[in-house]
């Protein structure tokens, strides 16, 4: 027997991910994003979803770039801790090892295995939340995580799976 589910979430957003971006004043910050996924191949494309009351929202709307970063389990805290204070309130990035990207102008999370670099394309706002569709430029990943052909061993990692009410 079924019933019907009170839920905010049509599907469960995976895998948890910190996206992070600097502001035209050179300012960085990052959150926790939970709304991602693939869009094409060719291009590469990924789109990530974001409610415009978020600080980093106007950030990547005006600069039109963002780094997607993939934590892991050991990350959790970390993704709390973007998850739950405002870029408006503190530096976010204060005490998380950043270095710039190659392409785009954001932070990478240094601690974040898995780095998509991005440049946005296009955006939508169909609902509660704007979605950005970025083309991957550049994806970085440590080396102990990609395979003999050059590809990534998700398998092999711990990527954290799910921003939901046990996290946040």
């Amino acid at each position: 027997m079924k019933k019907e589910v009170k839920y905010d979430k049509y599907v469960n957003p995976e895998p948890c991910t910190i996206v992070s971006c600097r502001d035209k004043d050179g300012h960085d910050n990052a959150l926790a994003v939970g709304f991602i996924g693939n869009v094409s191949f060719d291009p590469k494309i990924i789109m990530i979803a974001i409610i415009d009351k978020r600080f980093s929202h106007h950030i990547i709307k005006e600069q039109k770039e963002f780094v997607v970063n993939i934590p892991t389990d050991e990350h959790i805290d970390i993704v709390r801790y973007l998850g739950t204070v405002s870029g408006r309130d503190v530096n976010k990035l204060e005490n998380i090892k950043t270095i710039d990207a190659d392409i785009v102008n954001a932070p990478l999370i240094v601690d974040c295995p898995v780095n998509f670099e991005c440049s946005v394309i296009d955006s939508i706002k169909p609902g509660t939340h704007e979605v950005f569709f970025g083309r991957v430029e550049k994806v970085h990943c440590d080396e102990e995580y990609i395979d003999e052909l050059g590809f990534i061993k998700w398998k092999e990692m711990n990527v954290l799976h799910s921003l939901n009410s046990n996290l946040m």
